[in-house]
């Protein structure tokens, strides 16, 4: 089964669209129909359905993707653990991170390793941390850096790189940034801008409003911490916020103690680069692993 048909057929299957396909391949659509033509041929059935201009996979489609993706899979890692035993960093990396890691964090880090690796081809994904962790945990990626993820997973392994101090911010002209302190209960009074409540930041905002017996009334949420600090700016709603984002005078900065304690509250999250377990790590995979370490003892 030639391996160019195989990638032909995953890249229409992908984007559902001969053309789309034939673009990401650098190839003509003709070359890319022909190359299904031939696949189909070779099995005796068809695999996409063509109505219109809508492709979709038949049965015999659907049934053979998986196996299509293993077939290329395996061949990207053995032409990957041939290169590596020369001993140098080169070849494919695939990343996946989140949006405001990859804005706030990963810059430096990627150009001080695209200077060092300049053999390293990087392929970098954007998504929020929950699905990089599942991605991760599919074997779909070298390695994630993600917000810590609640998991009981054992086969993905995690290392904190970085530690975000998180903020309770709101606008300069919003009641509350007018008081050098403020309760929780005075806060709760207010609506919240924060992320889904599946996201581990607004879990630990949860977790302080029921310790306190509190409701916390969130009115809009979004996964985008930039789209956040916007709209909180705009006097929306407070929210919580890394210190990373707090480079300006946009946002005023709240001490907020508990009812129960007179101490402020402090909280963090831990971003963390993860990996398969019992997936090999490329040469180019361990170097940018070693990288990101560096960042542990600078950083904390």
């Amino acid at each position: 089964m030639d391996t160019q048909n195989l990638r032909a057929f995953v890249a229409v299957a992908e984007n559902s669209s001969f053309s789309t396909a034939a673009a990401k391949l650098h190839i003509t659509q003709p070359a890319i129909s022909k190359r299904i033509h031939l696949l189909e041929q070779q099995l005796g059935t068809s695999l996409f359905d063509r109505i219109g201009r809508q492709v979709s996979l038949t049965e015999a489609g659907s049934t053979l993707l998986p196996h299509a993706l293993k077939i290329l899979d395996s061949i990207a890692f053995a032409k990957q653990a041939v290169a590596d035993l020369s001993g140098e960093v080169r070849g494919q990396l695939k990343l996946v991170t989140s949006h405001h890691i990859g804005l706030h964090r990963l810059p430096l880090v990627l150009r001080e390793y695209s200077e060092r690796y300049p053999l390293v081809d990087l392929d970098i994904r954007f998504m929020d941390s929950a699905e990089a962790f599942l991605a991760v945990q599919h074997g779909d990626f070298d390695l994630g850096i993600v917000t810590e993820v609640d998991s009981t997973e054992t086969q993905v392994c995690s290392k904190t790189i970085w530690i975000d101090r998180m903020q309770f911010v709101t606008a300069r002209q919003h009641p509350l940034a007018k008081q050098q302190k403020v309760t929780l209960e005075q806060i709760s009074q207010y609506p919240a801008l924060l992320p889904e409540r599946r996201f581990f930041t607004t879990q630990l905002v949860e977790s302080l409003f029921e310790q306190e017996g509190l409701e916390l009334k969130i009115n809009l949420s979004t996964n985008f911490l930039e789209t956040i600090k916007a709209l909180i700016t705009a006097g929306y709603a407070w929210g919580v916020l890394p210190d990373s984002m707090l480079n300006d005078d946009s946002l005023t900065v709240l001490t907020v103690n508990g009812n129960a304690k007179k101490s402020a509250l402090s909280l963090s999250r831990n971003l963390d680069c993860i990996y398969h377990k019992q997936r090999q790590m490329s040469n180019a995979a361990t170097a940018f692993f070693k990288l990101l370490c560096q960042q542990v003892s600078t950083d904390h």
